[in-house]
């Protein structure tokens, strides 16, 4: 019992990095209904904004966190601003290209400047916990803590402020939106300045749990975050929670019954096995449309 307990808490934290990954790309589907495939990258970007901070000036976590949440935001509605917004009324296969290529771009600058793995700098005390036979690391009680935490005030600024009002609408009907005063640009770009925050601040958290980082990490943690979002219902905010976690206890567990090399495996032949009997997602529902 002790054994599975530990797993369940690696689970949780391993979760909780994919929840905000995935809240990211539930975000911009939500909105406009395509899939940023750069979103991975702005993750990876929040991990090397970090070190890139922490580089600097060595300066504390709790200071370091917002920094590079407000960068990443940031780069995300430039990325909207400038790539995604002039194809708006395109094809979607247009949307698709140019997010690759986007995330293609960014991996392809940071492995130029940095073309090899970097260590993450310790920015606090890692002590443990001992609770019956259970070892919690305080490092999982932040990763974990920031999380929920960023989850809850995403759930009340979509809930309670006229922002998430004004996504909220944006997401059932866009022309109506403008047509109504609402200035949709203006909110398509907070929104994926909110996905690029939560993305930014995964990609720190992510680097602190697993002190080694490069380029190329924004491509797999990305992926496996997508797979996430689809197995919890792209474009529900409860369900990409839900995906996230799922996946990441299925990892976890599947890495403690059988050997490394099948965890991405078994992680994707579970969303096959979810899209045969929910093609929608676990809490995703089809489109309704007026005939």
């Amino acid at each position: 019992m002790d054994y599975i307990a530990q797993q369940v808490i690696n689970a949780f934290q391993l979760g909780s990095i994919y929840a905000l990954i995935a809240l990211g790309y539930s975000l911009v589907y939500g909105v406009l209904s395509m899939i940023n495939f750069a979103h991975g990258d702005l993750f990876m970007l929040g991990a090397f904004t970090c070190l890139l901070l922490e580089a600097i000036v060595p300066i504390p976590l709790w200071i370091v966190l917002p920094l590079t949440m407000i960068t990443i935001g940031f780069l995300g509605a430039l990325l909207e601003r400038l790539a995604y917004r002039p194809i708006r009324n395109a094809p979607r296969v247009s949307a698709i290209i140019t997010s690759l290529g986007c995330g293609l771009i960014i991996e392809n600058i940071t492995l130029a400047i940095s073309p090899y793995p970097r260590h993450m700098p310790t920015l606090l005390q890692n002590s443990t916990i001992h609770f019956y036979g259970i070892t919690i690391s305080f490092l999982q009680i932040l990763v974990v803590g920031v999380s929920l935490t960023l989850m809850l005030l995403l759930d009340f600024i979509i809930r309670f402020t006229s922002l998430g009002m004004a996504i909220r609408a944006l997401s059932c009907d866009r022309v109506m939106v403008s047509l109504l005063g609402i200035p949709a640009n203006r909110i398509i770009s907070l929104t994926f300045a909110l996905g690029g925050a939560l993305g930014g601040a995964a990609g720190l958290l992510y680097a602190l749990a697993y002190p080694v980082i490069s380029s190329s990490m924004g491509i797999l943690i990305g992926w496996k975050a997508f797979v996430a979002a689809v197995i919890g219902g792209i474009g529900s905010i409860r369900g990409a929670l839900l995906g996230a976690y799922i996946l990441g206890t299925t990892e976890v567990i599947s890495v403690t019954i059988l050997p490394s090399t099948y965890r991405d495996l078994i992680a994707y032949s579970l969303l096959l096995i979810i899209l045969v009997f929910k093609p929608y997602g676990i809490l995703g529902e089809p489109p309704l449309q007026k005939v």
